[in-house]
């Protein structure tokens, strides 16, 4: 057996079953498949039992509103909450609440004292603990195997989904159809409480933090900072949100498509969801064999590609036994790009700010399922089902044009372990994290025939500097020594200054050794650090500074 650290080394021909071979992660997986499946069952009970209550289309969508909502409001507290705190412990608090709610819904239906608003609202409880739940999950599979694996693990843990969707809806609807939604929602209830066990024996390491600890509102602002001066992650976001607007249809609209359209039952409904899980499946299977022939870009598309078709059959297709297919597709496509986001946001982002990066794009993506469920709920009854599924699909064909300004770059060969190779500043006397602001200035001799590639190269460092943690970052040119360049950033406290030492990572040191090429000095770059005098708070004023030399 293998270890299950990931620091395990492993060859880099990593296979999409690589991940099973280190017993954490197995061990976790297949909670994971049970959880899961209690989920679909759920979603498969919830939405019929609302359908049958209501003749309103859009409050049937809305069921996709109260799962997604949650995650819109909730998801960038939970990823900084998820960087901050101990991540097993978080994952026992909402695991526990989940199997609370999901008993509370199940007692309060086999006694017929259930509404359609009220299986909203416990449906809006559980996605509140389904978005504090979700960054830290995705983010907890970096910790269970290395790098060159986490592709597959990720891709795994989106068959696990996908296996649950496969086996969840259609069992859901036979309990449906022959006893009652609220033994679904008990079962779901139970399946919480198993991973609530499998997680509760995880022994995990403890966090080993550098530098001052990050307050709740710092982080957040951290995690801001870091995507806005992050392309690749930002044209991941953008991507993310057209294709989930667009694919929020099918998910939206399925249930009324089986009911009103083609007037079958709660098990069709379920055995559609399996075959759009089995899909899923299937597409794995063909990615883990093929799916390095085909980069992020290519996969997105493809899979745009894919529900432009689906969102069609649905408005079009009038049999039944033709949707299958239909659906099978719809699952491959969705696996396809659900895993290149997932896995290109993961890669790009080092652990320091991971669970904040992702939960943003988790944000970001229910945000769009859930925009995208009012909207085309909104259309159906307002014109036809069949024209809201059509404008899904132009809106699908139409978003796959963004691949052309917002392009998804790989991951591969990319290094982003803490540098760790600036020496602490020497300074005389002690200083309080929260004093500030901070100014560091690095001298540069540059030749006058180097300035333009320099200017480049400094522009992509200074990128660094404001993602990091700098408030203003720039580059001044001495009018009286051309030659001579300052290279300036500011930093809102000492303690934060401190955490861009940590935050730098070897990925970055490479730009910065391109900077540093262009000094022609016979000494190293001038490094001055500087604090504001007297203390003042952290805002940018005009003040007098005190000097402190040292290296950054």
């Amino acid at each position: 057996m293998r270890d299950s650290s990931p620091g395990a080394s492993l060859d880099t021909g990593a296979t999409l079953w690589s991940p099973f071979t280190y017993s954490l992660f197995r061990a976790i997986w297949i909670a994971s498949v049970v959880s899961n499946i209690g989920t679909w069952m759920q979603n498969v009970a919830g939405v019929w039992l609302v359908t049958t209550m209501t003749t309103s289309a859009l409050l049937v969508a809305l069921m996709q509103t109260a799962t997604s909502l949650p995650a819109f409001l909730l998801s960038m507290p939970a990823g900084a909450m998820a960087d901050l705190i101990d991540r097993r412990k978080l994952l026992l608090l909402t695991q526990g609440f989940m199997g609370m709610v999901a008993f509370g819904l199940g007692a309060l239906t086999l006694m017929n004292q259930i509404s359609a608003l009220g299986v909203l609202a416990f449906t809006f409880l559980l996605g509140i603990g389904g978005a504090i739940n979700a960054p830290v999950w995705q983010t907890v599979t970096t910790e269970l195997v290395p790098r060159p694996v986490l592709p597959s693990a990720i891709t795994l843990n989106g068959v696990s989904n996908n296996i649950a969707r496969a086996i969840g809806p259609a069992v859901g609807g036979v309990i449906i159809a022959y006893y009652s939604p609220g033994w679904v929602f008990l079962l779901n209830g139970f399946s919480f409480l198993g991973t609530y066990v499998v997680i509760y024996t995880w022994k995990r390491s403890e966090d080993v933090t550098s530098g001052p600890a990050e307050n709740f509102t710092g982080a957040l602002r951290a995690g801001l900072r870091y995507v806005q001066y992050s392309p690749t992650i930002y044209a991941v976001l953008f991507r993310t949100f057209a294709f989930a607007f667009g694919a929020s249809a099918m998910w939206g609209l399925l249930s009324v498509v089986v009911d009103r359209k083609l007037h079958l039952s709660s098990g069709t409904y379920g055995v559609m969801l399996s075959w759009l899980g089995a899909g899923a499946i299937t597409g794995a299977l063909l990615m883990g064999r093929a799916g390095n022939r085909l980069n992020f870009n290519q996969r997105v598309l493809l899979g745009s590609l894919g529900f432009v078709g689906t969102n069609i059959g649905l408005a079009l297709i009038t049999q039944a036994y033709w949707l299958y297919p239909v659906m099978f597709m719809s699952g491959l496509a969705w696996l396809m790009v659900m895993t290149s986001f997932s896995t290109s946001v993961q890669l790009h982002v080092p652990k320091w700010v991971q669970a904040r990066v992702v939960s943003m794009y988790m944000l970001v993506f229910q945000a769009g399922l859930s925009i995208g469920s009012i909207v085309w709920g909104e259309l159906v009854d307002r014109v036809s089902l069949e024209h809201s599924l059509l404008g899904a699909a132009v809106w699908m064909l139409l978003s796959m044009a963004l691949a052309i300004p917002f392009p998804m770059r790989s991951a591969e060969g990319l290094d982003l372990a803490p540098a760790e190779h600036w020496p602490d500043p020497a300074v005389q006397g002690s200083i309080d994290p929260d004093d500030g602001p901070v100014m560091i200035m690095i001298q540069y001799e540059v030749a006058a025939a180097d300035l333009p590639a320099f200017r480049q190269a400094a522009a992509r460092l200074t990128r660094l500097r404001l993602r990091d943690g700098a408030l203003r970052a720039g580059v001044f040119i001495d009018v009286a020594h051309p030659t001579r360049i300052t290279e300036f950033y500011s930093v809102a406290t000492w303690g934060e200054h401190q955490r861009q030492h940590h935050r730098f990572t070897r990925e970055d040191q490479v730009v910065e050794a391109q900077v540093r090429q262009f000094h022609t000095g016979a000494e190293a770059p001038r490094v001055t650090h500087f604090l504001a005098f007297p203390k003042t708070p952290n805002i940018e004023v005009a003040t007098p500074f005190e000097t402190m030399e040292g290296q950054q």
